[in-house]
């Protein structure tokens, strides 16, 4: 028997099979067309979520600068040569290399001891200055100056174990474009600090907004090791404050004389006992750090760093030590 268009039984039925399985070959590639190509989890090529902040700087390659925008010869390590310092409105004293370039430090870093944790595309966006012929800056205690060896062999400059880089995007002497990226990059000051105003050039501490500032330790000539925040002012403890429970007892006048001190990072400290370092929510709202769990201050009559005229005040206030204890308060 043959069939209507003149062929045989079996070679219609493969031929229609063969018309079949093109028609499907056919949708199925559509619909792969209309999918569009898959990662294997599952995601759109091209359509991933941006990558989020890994610390070292906002922006598209999360180092600070955008993908391609570092210019030929951005990454490489160049000697620090004699250093010098700036005076800027905004900043206030800031290190440069011997070309001007804004010298920064990094909150990832350590300096004690001093090591780099900024290589590969970190390094290229922040290139290393080198500790080549590097020489005090004019009036700065040459001591602070040092260098620490990179994972690569390499020897980078230190100042006071901060391990010191330049900003790709700084162009020119005077550019402090890399301020503050990331929140874990800032120009470093002569003494290897974070560069800040001057305090008298801050607005009065009875108004002055708290600053999330760091935490680290210092030695008074006559209190021995006692906290201070990141412009160098001293910390104090209220004694009819509580711990367990957390409980701050200055509210109303005396936190305006008595400013909290805002939240810090545990990274963001240096000789800071990390047991009870926590955030306490006060009853006006606010927040403020703890150190063993008491409540932080800083006292308005201190204007200057070093300034110490909070400790005794109504028998009550003390400069706190690194444990949290209150310095020189009756046992």
């Amino acid at each position: 028997m043959q069939h209507p268009s003149g062929g045989s039984p079996r070679a219609w039925r493969t031929a229609s099979l063969v018309a079949t399985a093109a028609a499907m070959l056919a949708l199925t590639t559509a619909c792969g067309q209309e999918k569009g190509d898959q990662s294997p989890n599952g995601q759109n090529v091209g359509n991933q979520a941006p990558a989020k902040d890994d610390g070292y700087g906002a922006g598209s390659d999360g180092y600070g600068a955008d993908t391609g925008a570092a210019k030929e010869g951005a990454g490489k390590a160049k000697a620090a040569g004699q250093l010098a310092v700036w005076d800027s409105k905004k900043l206030g004293k800031v290190v440069t290399d011997s070309e001007g370039h804004t010298l920064y430090r990094f909150d990832k870093d350590t300096a004690e001891p001093p090591k780099s944790n900024c290589d590969g595309a970190c390094a290229t966006t922040w290139p290393v200055a080198s500790s080549e012929g590097a020489a005090a800056a004019p009036g700065v205690d040459k001591s602070l100056l040092g260098e620490v060896t990179r994972s690569d062999g390499s020897k980078q400059l230190t100042i006071d174990g901060w391990p010191m880089y330049r900003y790709a995007k700084d162009t020119k002497a005077g550019d402090a474009k890399g301020q503050g990226v990331g929140g874990t990059w800032y120009a470093a000051a002569p003494d290897g600090k974070k560069a800040a105003p001057a305090a008298e050039a801050d607005p009065p501490a009875e108004t002055a907004p708290v600053d999330p500032a760091g935490l680290s330790t210092r030695k008074d000539p006559k209190l021995g090791e006692i906290v201070v925040d990141k412009n160098g002012m001293t910390v104090y403890r209220f004694t009819k404050d509580s711990a367990w429970p957390i409980k701050s007892n200055c509210v109303g006048a005396c936190a305006q004389k008595w400013p909290a001190v805002a939240p810090v990072d545990k990274g963001d400290t240096q000789g800071i006992q990390k047991k009870g370092f926590m955030t306490y929510n006060r009853p006006d709202g606010g927040k403020q750090q703890t150190i063993d769990c008491w409540p932080m201050y800083t006292f308005s009559g201190d204007r200057k760093p070093g300034d110490t005229n909070g400790q005794g005040v109504g028998g009550t206030w003390y400069a706190a030590g690194p444990n949290g204890k209150p310095v020189g308060a009756p046992k």
